[in-house]
């Protein structure tokens, strides 16, 4: 077994330590393009992103042309650290030779999004697993919805990934013009859904009466064709009278970092009127029932996730605290610092890696406490 070989294999096993001292002896015998690139990765997972930064530009420009992973891993750095530009621009370079990569036409579509380029970024984003999966496994006698006219039509709208994103989809089913929508989403979320206009709602994964429906869509592929409503879209009646609402934690995955620590929700929890809404705490059995204890709040300050998107679609002003590095499209800046998708809310990110403290600092100026 190679040298490279060695280092691949500890590589794939988690054997980083072992995988990155290869990689450097190799690299110590002159430049060779998979350790450069592999070492890149290393160093980008422990957030060593200049040291990974320069080792992938290495491994880049000893690629050939059609090569590429290096590539594509050097546009993930970039667009982790927050310079979609950048990485737009070697995802673009990366499918001029292999057009064939729909992960990395997602991933550019997000770029895209995240640098305001809808038009681009929806198409683009039409290649993501979620709607190629479901694609490949469908077995409905009826066809994609791809634009056409639903005048006098009924979708079946198939709820994807998350709760917010689900959320979020819920915006744009006003502008389709269809006679019905029928919603398979997730089970908290049937409540909030089933009050919209034209829609009846199921829960996602069980089982669906087809008879009578012309065209199936996944909920991120509505914004390609149908016009945004803008917010507030869901209504709720409050369940209470003032206070600031505060959601400090999230699921640990996909991203752990987005959860403050307990020092700093403490410190959250401390500002005059606070009250938590964690499920765990609110006893709320699903979105409806946080969307009335929400809707009765003065402010709400949120994490990244399903609940800031609840806030934003309920129209409740607050603000949305964010990691340093998130340029994430669905929480693209407007100007102000403002969600372009959620005008009440304001987007705080952290002004340094980790800097929780900095944002509540600059939190309770905005909120006068």
């Amino acid at each position: 077994m190679s040298p490279l070989e060695q280092a691949v294999a500890a590589h794939q096993a988690g054997d980083l330590v072992t995988a990155e001292r290869l990689y450097r002896e190799i690299i110590a015998q002159g430049e060779d393009m998979d350790a450069l690139g592999n070492l890149g990765l290393i160093l980008g997972d422990r957030n060593a992103f200049a040291e990974a930064e320069a080792f992938l530009r290495q491994a880049v420009a000893l690629a050939p042309g059609q090569h590429a992973t290096h590539r594509i891993n050097l546009a993930n750095l970039y667009r982790r650290t927050a310079r979609l530009a950048d990485a737009a621009a070697l995802y673009e370079e990366a499918l001029r030779y292999r057009p064939d990569l729909d992960t990395v036409r997602a991933d550019l579509g997000a770029a895209y999004l995240a640098l305001g380029r809808d038009e681009d970024g929806w198409a683009l984003l039409e290649h993501r697993k979620p709607r190629l999966n479901q694609i490949a496994r469908a077995v409905l006698r009826f066809p994609e919805w791809r634009g056409e006219p639903l005048a006098g039509k009924r979708l079946l709208l198939i709820g994807e990934q998350g709760f917010g994103d689900q959320i979020f989809g819920a915006r744009f089913i006003a502008g389709l013009g269809a006679d019905e929508v029928v919603f398979s989403c997730a089970r908290s979320l049937i409540r909030t859904f089933s009050q919209l206009p034209g829609v009846s709602c199921v829960e996602r994964g069980g089982p669906i009466n087809v008879a009578g429906l012309d065209y199936w869509a996944m909920n991120l592929s509505l914004p390609r064709w149908s016009p945004p409503q803008p917010a507030p879209y869901l209504a709720a009646e409050p369940a209470r009278r003032g206070g600031v609402g505060v959601m400090w934690r999230g699921n640990a995955m996909p991203d752990p970092g987005r959860s403050l620590p307990e020092a700093v929700a403490a410190r959250l929890l401390a500002l005059p009127g606070a009250i938590s809404l964690q499920p765990e705490d609110t006893g709320a059995a699903d979105f409806q029932e946080t969307a009335e204890i929400v809707a009765g709040l003065d402010w709400v300050v949120s994490i990244d996730t399903s609940l800031a998107h609840l806030a934003g679609a309920l129209g409740k002003p607050g603000f949305v605290l964010l990691q340093h590095y998130e340029r994430d499209w669905r929480w693209r800046a407007g100007e102000p610092e403002r969600s372009h998708w959620y005008p009440s809310l304001g987007l705080l990110r952290q002004p340094a890696p980790g800097d929780w403290d900095s944002v509540i600092d600059r939190l309770a100026a905005q909120l006068g406490a």
